[in-house]
């Protein structure tokens, strides 16, 4: 492991891009997916009176 320092600093910043890109994926990611889950439970809540009566016979 004959590394120079200048190698080594290369090496380093190029996983710290990578590992700076995954992050950024995965909040966007997440934040898609809140967006989504606002936007259904939006739709759900469109008709208050929806589930508000249970026919039940036995």
């Amino acid at each position: 492991m004959d590394m120079s320092i200048a190698a080594l600093s290369v090496s380093m910043h190029q996983n710290q891009a990578m590992q700076d890109m995954g992050v950024a994926i995965l909040k966007k990611a997440m934040d898609t997916t809140e967006v989504a889950t606002e936007e259904m439970l939006a739709e759900l809540a469109a008709d208050p009176n929806l589930g508000a009566m249970v026919d039940i016979q036995a």
